[in-house]
């Protein structure tokens, strides 16, 4: 069997598919893998080292896509300027394709009726659930540790104090307060980096269970006052609240928000828009300098003014809507994600052949389009299908 590795080409896009680790691994399964030149140069794995991996190094992309019988991507298909044709038309029909894909995301409507339509097979990374057995496969969650990691790294860039508390020569100045809001992968090792870096941290999330695990990373958890039989949702993640449930969160929270060095945000309902928990009023009652980085902007954002991918600032307070910010941390978050990828494939790949069995949870929830048909139940849902 034959996987193709190509280049990513959305902007500033500097992760790649697979390491040479994981391509020597394939290599060693039995596959051939293609991977196009300079594929892995942004995350720091380079050509030389694909090729001592046993991979054979492609010139031009569209061999790569004609030649594999999987395409292994980070990012959805994207329009290729420099060709002028649209990474979906390189695609063939029967050739299997995984990526995150966001299927039901409005923007991505087009190219995954494209896909079904050429009849590509498509996996989506953000479907594989959170399950135990399929821990090992879960690049999203591998991702969500880059970005609470990282996302602190760049608030903390942005704050015009020290983090930690700092005993000087001329007296004490006490440490930063840090305050995530959604305590899930990326908001846990937000906790643990801005706790590393010596500052205050505090926390709240809707659900018991992530309320107490922040608590036991030794954060102060604020009661948002939502009750709990409203909001688990299933499979334990956070339920959509009705809006007068919303509101009371938002003013149980907005005190100990304007206390703030750093607000992290993310709060997330799967496949719905983000909740809005920090309105404007709570912002312009932030302390002048304060920061908020809202890793959920690409579902809209956990604050209202926050701007999809910029940086503001507006009333006094610094507003990060960075997106990709796996993407900042290319080497780190790419052998994360090839060895997710290293081992979905080993997963779906059985003798030689990929066998998808759809009453497997894993395969049911990831899967979008298969034999010329949309079947991701969130994207026949946003279509209204």
């Amino acid at each position: 069997m034959i996987i193709g590795i190509p280049k990513e080409i959305m902007h500033d896009e500097a992760r790649v598919a697979c390491t040479p680790e994981t391509v020597s691994k394939f290599v060693k399964d039995g596959f051939t893998v293609l991977v196009e030149k300079a594929a892995g140069n942004g995350a720091l794995y380079h050509d030389e080292d694909y090729v001592k991996a046993g991979a054979e190094l492609i010139d031009k992309v569209q061999d790569v896509y004609d030649r594999a019988e999987v395409i292994l991507k980070v990012k959805e298909p994207q329009f290729n300027e420099q060709l002028g044709k649209h990474e979906v038309d390189m695609m063939h029909q029967g050739q299997y394709l995984i990526t995150f894909i966001h299927p039901a995301s409005p923007v991505n409507h087009d190219m995954v009726k494209k896909l079904s339509a050429k009849g590509v097979i498509a996996i989506t990374l953000d479907g594989i659930p959170r399950i135990s057995r399929a821990q090992n496969l879960d690049a999203l969650t591998s991702m969500s540790t880059c970005a609470g990691y990282k996302g602190i790294l760049m608030a903390a860039d942005k704050l015009t104090t020290f983090m930690p508390q700092m005993f000087t020569a001329v007296g004490r100045i006490e440490p930063a307060k840090v305050m995530v809001i959604g305590v899930g992968v990326a908001g846990l090792q937000a906790l643990a980096t801005a706790k590393r870096l010596g500052a205050v941290t505090y926390a709240a999330d809707i659900r018991p269970a992530a309320a107490e695990q922040a608590g036991s990373l030794g954060a102060k958890v604020i009661d948002t006052t939502v009750p709990a039989e409203l909001a688990i949702a299933e499979g334990g993640y956070a339920n959509r609240l009705p809006d007068d449930v919303l509101a009371k969160e938002r003013k149980a929270l907005e005190e100990t928000i304007q206390q703030m060095d750093i607000v992290f945000c993310s709060a997330l309902i799967p496949g719905k828009v983000a909740p809005i928990i920090i309105t404007e009023d709570t912002v312009k009652g932030m302390k002048r300098g304060a920061v908020i980085v809202d890793i959920s902007i690409d579902q809209g954002g956990n604050c209202e003014l926050t701007p999809a991918g910029d940086i503001i600032n507006k009333h006094g307070v610094t507003l990060m809507g960075v997106k990709n910010i796996p993407g900042l941390l290319p080497t780190s978050s790419t052998w994360m994600f090839s060895n997710n990828m290293y081992n979905l494939v080993k997963y779906i790949v059985k003798d030689g052949k990929v066998n998808l069995d759809r009453s497997d949870e894993v395969i049911a929830k990831s899967l979008v389009c298969i034999d010329g048909q949309l079947v991701h139940a969130g994207a026949r849902e946003a279509m209204g299908l």
